[in-house]
């Protein structure tokens, strides 16, 4: 089986930042089936839809922070909807928002009413996790997944992000298995490390093991592989973005 392939375009911002339209159409040209947005560099959401439309690429999902529900959560919803995503994520919850803060509370309450609005919309809410959520809770398990025991998977579902799953100290493929047909969209992305830091890498080039993992997604359920790399330490980001593609590909 072959699961469709989208790019992350946070990992080309400043490409997208300079002209939306062509870097669309270049990740079209390497072969991306789609993109996840992350924010719309200034442009409205018909801007946006009929760039990607153009280029021929699905606008699948998006990462949209925690704030922007909060402050605007129908207009929010209302927008992602009108570009035509099928998935949002909340990228990133800081400390006092997450487990053991005290917003943590507030979060859960506050997921679940975004949950609700976004399904609402036709859409489904996910969760994008660092490396920080593998953090152990009292009773020796991961924060994450004392996370998602709170709420139930038909309100919010996973991205899991493969590199940050693996710095976190779990194990990927048991995750994947773990939230099988909980984790729709699963981030491929890869890293090393060097003298003692995380440096994010071209798909195949570090540690997390692509020929191993893009299977396991695969096989739990897993409807779209983003592939996504924040930093480009080695190669320019349209470089990596299409090594990634074709390395990823080469494991399907």
């Amino acid at each position: 089986m072959k699961l469709p392939i989208a790019a992350q375009v946070y990992s080309i911002r400043e490409e997208a930042e300079a002209d939306f339209e062509k870097a669309m159409q270049q990740l079209a040209g390497m072969g991306y089936d789609g993109v996840e947005l992350a924010g719309l560099y200034g442009k409205s959401a018909e801007e946006i839809k009929s760039a990607l439309e153009r280029a021929g690429l699905q606008a699948i999902s998006a990462h949209v922070p925690m704030e922007a529900f909060e402050q605007d959560l129908d207009n929010t919803v209302k927008t992602y909807q009108e570009i035509g995503c099928k998935y949002v994520a909340i990228p990133y919850l800081d400390k006092e928002r997450w487990y053991g803060g005290g917003k943590y509370q507030n979060t859960l309450d506050n997921v679940r009413k975004i949950a609700a609005k976004c399904k609402e919309a036709g859409m489904t809410l996910l969760y994008h996790n660092h490396n920080f959520e593998f953090e152990k809770t009292p009773e020796g398990g991961y924060q994450l997944d004392a996370f998602y025991d709170t709420i139930p998977a038909e309100e919010l579902q996973t991205e899991l992000d493969l590199c940050w799953v693996t710095v976190g100290g779990a194990d990927p493929v048991a995750h994947l298995q773990k939230y099988n047909g909980r984790c729709p969209i699963v981030h491929v992305k890869d890293f090393m490390r060097k003298d003692g830091e995380v440096v994010l890498v071209a798909a195949g080039d570090g540690e997390v093991g692509v020929e191993r993992v893009v299977p396991a997604a695969i096989e739990n359920g897993a409807q779209w592989l983003v592939i996504e790399q924040d930093t480009h330490t080695f190669g320019s980001p349209m470089e990596n973005m299409e090594k990634s593609l074709k390395r990823v590909k080469g494991c399907m």
